[in-house]
């Protein structure tokens, strides 16, 4: 048996992994911002923790909490967040600013707050979930798939510092899951006006709308997948979920080979010689 601490149990992924959770015994402590999920706690255990994750001061609270009502945590899940749509250009700095507190302000926050409880148990697993955007940015999200590459580095960099701890750190990367992310509750549209990027931008954006409801992922497939990762001995550092993730990343790679062989003099015609 496992205790989780998920941030975002109400909808999508974090509410598909918290039922799979606790379908097997688990307990689940879960934030949501308001309300009560819907969800079945059966033989688990489930403790709901309402907190705004875009108020700072509230996030080590809720994390206290959390250890005060499960006694230590085995998987913290870094899971709530929020797509933002549009062309750099247009987005405001109240866009911005909000979208980097949720996605990645909050989650630095709350591994921030856990860690010394984490430390001195000798064990714990801290699973970001970011996205192939965070890996293979694509024209109509950028600053959605900069936020996700901040915790792409970010997991890569915490894994190093707690290896030591024996504490765990993985980077998950979804494809297009079939949620509601491409809903009004889980993505937003830039408020400019769009029309000097409707060729890029807009076909970009026209390509999510089509395929909302029409996503190749299964997202209590992808639960089941977390479930096998946190259960394995030696998790890996990044997982992909998702047949599409898997050829945006590979695409990515090549193209990213394929450059620096092209410019490879270039890049190492900027070292000082040697012996000079």
């Amino acid at each position: 048996m496992k205790t989780w601490f998920i941030t975002g149990i109400s909808r999508g992924l974090g509410k598909a992994l918290a039922q799979a959770a606790l379908a097997r015994g688990d307990t689940v402590v879960g934030t949501v911002r308001e309300g009560a999920p819907d969800l079945d706690a059966g033989s688990g255990t489930l403790h709901v923790i309402p907190v705004d994750l875009t108020d700072a001061a509230a996030i080590a609270p809720a994390v206290g909490a959390a250890f005060d009502k499960a006694g230590q945590i085995d998987v913290l899940v870094n899971n709530a967040g929020y797509g933002l749509l549009g062309a750099l250009e247009e987005a405001t700095d109240a866009e911005f600013q909000r979208l980097f507190a949720v996605n990645v302000f909050a989650p630095f926050a709350v591994i921030r707050a856990a860690l010394p409880a984490l430390r001195r148990q000798g064990s714990g697993h801290i699973l970001n979930i970011t996205s192939i955007a965070g890996r293979a940015p694509a024209g109509s999200s950028g600053l959605y798939s900069a936020t996700k590459s901040a915790l792409e580095g970010l997991t890569q960099s915490l894994a190093q510092e707690i290896a030591p701890f024996g504490l765990k750190a993985t980077a998950i990367a979804p494809g297009a899951f079939r949620t509601d992310f491409l809903s009004d509750h889980s993505i937003r549209r830039s408020q400019g006006g769009g029309a000097h990027y409707a060729d890029s931008v807009g076909t970009g954006i026209a390509r999510l709308d089509a395929m909302a409801g029409r996503q190749l992922g299964d997202p209590d497939k992808a639960a089941a997948a977390i479930l096998e990762l946190v259960d394995a001995p030696n998790p890996p550092l990044h997982l992909l979920l998702g047949s599409d993730a898997l050829r945006r990343a590979r695409e990515k790679l090549d193209t990213v080979i394929d450059e620096i062989d092209r410019w490879e003099t270039v890049t190492r015609s900027t070292d000082y010689q040697q012996g000079a």
